[in-house]
Parts: structure tokens; sequence; C-alpha cells
């Protein structure tokens, strides 16, 4: 294993038994809502801490893009940024409902270059480095074998902080239901996008999605054999928000159903 990803994972799991310590005692959590349908707990904030003490006590150099202190670090300087989602699914954590993870992924010069997704509840550790594949603990991951969309169970996000988008998401939903064999709304990107990798899902898309949510498991994702992009197939989707992603058969399929919709999508 990349010594920098021998320290991510060491990361993810140390926030890990944060949240998994917390989740027994849910009702003394003080929580507090950023915006509508956008809340914050202290398990967020302590896990990010954690998180990002290891990293920068290893590689203190390094700047930071973390969902809940924003960026650090002066990018002009180094060549490294690490991305940081300490608890993708404060939602479902906070109901009790076992959909949830911590998201670490790294930038060297601006390409995705590490990953880690960690899924505390279950112990599944996904990983993956560029160039040398992506892991299910020690398994190694290969994105579904599917070819036709009908055969395909894909996975999404319903827009829940930022709504101007859910009249083109309404319609693409509208679209993709009836040719597909189902659609899945767990509630954690990160993880949903280590599930396509897995393949357990053949695909997935969603809207206005911040790096956080996306990094980590993008890589996992193009080192299971798998494509992702924004909603016209291109490399702009942690700028954009926008992501569509698939074994490479699925992705071209998606990415036509969506394509009538674009419109009203990219102007939203």
């Amino acid at each position: 294993m990349h010594p920098m990803l021998t320290i991510a994972v060491k990361a993810a799991r140390r926030a890990g038994g944060i949240i998994n310590h917390a989740a027994q005692n849910l009702d003394l959590l003080h929580v507090s809502r950023k915006a509508h349908n956008d809340f914050v707990s202290e398990v967020d904030g302590a896990a990010e801490d954690a998180i990002i003490r290891m990293l920068l006590d290893a590689y203190p150099n390094h700047t930071i893009l973390a969902e809940e202190s924003g960026a650090r670090g002066d990018q002009d300087k180094s060549e490294y940024q690490w991305i940081i989602d300490p608890l993708d699914g404060t939602t479902n954590f906070l109901h009790g409902f076992p959909q949830y993870s911590v998201s670490i992924a790294l930038m060297h010069k601006g390409v995705l270059t590490q990953a880690v997704v960690y899924d505390p509840f279950s112990n599944e550790l996904f990983t993956a480095s560029r160039g040398r594949g992506a892991y299910l603990n020690d398994h190694r991951l290969r994105v579904s074998k599917r070819t036709q969309l009908a055969d395909c169970l894909i996975g999404t996000g319903f827009p829940f902080r930022e709504f101007s988008h859910v009249d083109a998401y309404l319609a693409m939903l509208k679209d993709i239901m009836p040719r597909t064999s189902g659609i899945r709304r767990p509630g954690s990107a990160a993880l949903d996008l280590a599930y396509v990798a897995a393949g357990r899902c053949d695909g997935f898309w969603e809207l206005g999605l911040a790096p956080w949510d996306m990094a980590a498991g993008c890589l996992l994702i193009t080192e299971a054999g798998g494509l992702v992009g924004d909603l016209e197939g291109n490399a702009t989707y942690l700028k954009s928000g926008h992501i569509v992603a698939g074994n490479p058969k699925i992705f071209g399929q998606l990415l036509q159903v969506i394509a009538p919709h674009l419109t009203k999508a990219l102007k939203a």
C-alpha cells in the first residue's frame, strides 16, 4: 500500500471509531443546522479534527479541503491537497440509519491519486491508488459487467440542500426509472460511488454535490474500470458538482437518457 494511502486509512479508521462510539448515544449529540436539511453534529467536527491532525502530523506541508472547516494551507506552495468528508450521510447517522461513511482523497497537482471510503458501521474499507487498482478490504474491485440499462441497479441522490436543480433532476429520474431494474437512494454519495466501484450498483448520477462528496469515490470507480464524468461526460464534475458514473457501457447509456434534460439542468 502506498505510504500516503496508509496514513489516510489510519485517519479514516480513527474517524470511524469516533463515529461508532457516538452512534451508541445518538440522543446525547449536539446537532446544529448549517442550512435547510443540512445538519452538522459534534461528531462531524471531532472526526474531521482527528483526520486533519493525523494527516498534517505526517505531511505538515500539505493543504486541506474539508467539509466542516473549509480550506487550509497555502495552495500555491504545496502540490498536495487532501479532500475530506468526515461523515458523509450525517442525516442518516443522526437517525441511526446505517448508511454513512468517511471519505478521504488526495490530489497531486490537481490529479486524484489516493482514495479511502470507510463504512464504520459495516467495517468495509474501500481504497484506491492511481494506477494500482481499487480494493474492498483486500479484495480487488471491478465494476459490473452488465451491458443493458434495463438490467441495471442505478444509484442516485435527491436534491436536499439546494433545490434549484429539482425540476431537471425529477425529469431525469422520470426518464431513467422505467429504463432500469431499480433506482436506489441510500444517502451517502461517497458510499454510493464506492458501491459502483464494487459492482453493487451499475451506475450513479446526482446533481449539486461538493468535491468532498465525490473525490474519493471517483478514483475508486476509475481504478475499478469504470467511467466518471459530468452530465455531458466531461471531466469537470468536481467543479460543477454534477456527476454521472458507471461501468463503461452503462455510463454511455445514462448520458444518453440525461442528454435531453441538459439545458434545464445546466441553466439552474
